[in-house]
């Protein structure tokens, strides 16, 4: 707030909404932003965009490579997503430029689709094992803040700048049959909605120059409903993968009397706590994490993972799941059989999601994204946090 002062020092409204947002935003004090945006005012380049990349990409591959052994060379499939930064050579080049990675890997570059795209990879990354027999996978989410942090002062572009924060994470996946045993969770679904026909929905979260030809991202006052709209097509193809018999009855007599008889009728919403023991909703925001508890009818400790990963990391787009998903293992809480379920938004519009489960009971880490503050959460986020 301090820099957003002297920054926009002719724009007090602009300053002053900015701070409302981050009293009511959920996010702590702890939350990172890269280096080029703590100069006043920001000076985002190419140059510091691809340091930002190599500091997020390089240190979850590091990490990933430490904890399951896995060799560079031994990568076969490569996919990175990166909705913002969108460079040439692409982020995966990077990545194989960076590790020697062997000439005949297959390796793909997503962009410019949000904060579900972490979903996406993985939904490629299951096609191309289920085509190629005895194969790893790694799987690269982030998004780079740098070149597109706005600094304007149209309010509905100001608010990805209180939102969005630094944060990366490597996944491996496998189809060969000596990692099976080693493997932490078997992906049982994965559900994509994209409602981009829909103009409104299209536009809702829209990248973008403001009348001064400031270019952000615009994020419309359409979203919730957008997005709860997306939500309801995306759980009627979930359903009937995962819910017990009696939840699929109930929610098929109500889906057939609002049709047939009285439209008005309040739609049944299956108890999706009989399916799942974890939940995983993306951090995009305080107001989607409440919006989707209610909606869902979840407890606090459902959503604990997702609002505490709002708190210490902020919106980390496609890689927020991944942050969540640490957070429960961190607290020791997931055990064999568990099943979680992820649900992801993005730009499109999108919502996707994926149903794990999980194969063994999993120690607490003694490292990780989690390892020098799991000690203190939960912690209480009060409505407002006065700055």
């Amino acid at each position: 707030m301090e820099h957003s002062r002297l920054i926009l020092s002719t724009e007090p409204k602009s300053v002053e909404f900015q701070m409302r947002i981050l009293e009511r935003s959920g996010l702590g004090e702890e939350t990172c932003l890269p280096p080029a945006i703590h100069y006043i005012p920001p000076a985002p380049s190419m140059e510091s965009a691809r340091k930002e990349a190599e500091m997020v990409i390089f240190s979850a591959m590091d990490t990933l490579f430490k904890k399951t052994g896995l060799k560079a060379k031994d990568v076969d499939i490569l996919i990175v997503n990166c909705s913002l930064f969108s460079p040439t050579p692409s982020l995966s080049a990077m990545v194989i430029n960076k590790y020697k990675m062997r000439a005949n890997i297959k390796s793909f570059n997503l962009s410019g689709m949000g904060c579900s795209a972490g979903l996406i990879s993985i939904d490629l990354a299951r096609d191309l094992l289920q085509v190629y027999p005895n194969l790893n996978a790694v799987v690269v989410s982030t998004e780079i803040i740098t070149p597109n942090y706005y600094r304007g002062k149209e309010r509905s572009m100001l608010l990805p700048n209180c939102l969005f924060r630094m944060g990366g994470a490597a996944i491996l996946l496998s189809n060969r049959r000596s990692d099976s045993r080693r493997a932490k969770y078997r992906l049982l679904h994965l559900v994509r909605t994209h409602k981009g026909a829909d103009d409104k929905a299209y536009k809702c979260v829209f990248e973008e120059e403001d009348p001064q030809g400031k270019s952000g991202i615009s994020l419309s006052k359409d979203l919730m409903v957008i997005a709860g709209e997306a939500l309801k097509s995306n759980i009627t193809t979930m359903g009937p993968l995962v819910l017990p018999a009696s939840e699929q009855l109930l929610f098929l007599i109500s889906l057939i009397g609002r049709k047939f008889f009285n439209p008005k009728w309040k739609p049944y919403i299956p108890d999706f706590k009989q399916a799942f023991d974890h939940f995983c909703i993306h951090a995009g925001g305080r107001a989607v994490i409440d919006e989707l508890q209610k909606n869902l009818q979840l407890s606090a400790e459902h959503v604990e993972a997702s609002r505490m990963t709002l708190h210490r990391f902020g919106n980390t787009s496609s890689s927020s799941l991944w942050y969540e998903l640490s957070y429960i293992e961190a607290k020791g809480r997931m055990r064999k059989g568990n099943r979680v379920w992820q649900i992801a938004f993005g730009s499109g519009f999108k919502c996707n999601s994926a149903v794990w489960k999980c194969n063994k009971s999993i120690e607490i880490p003694t490292d990780g994204s989690w390892s020098d503050c799991i000690d203190r959460y939960p912690v209480h986020i009060p409505e407002v946090v006065k700055i």
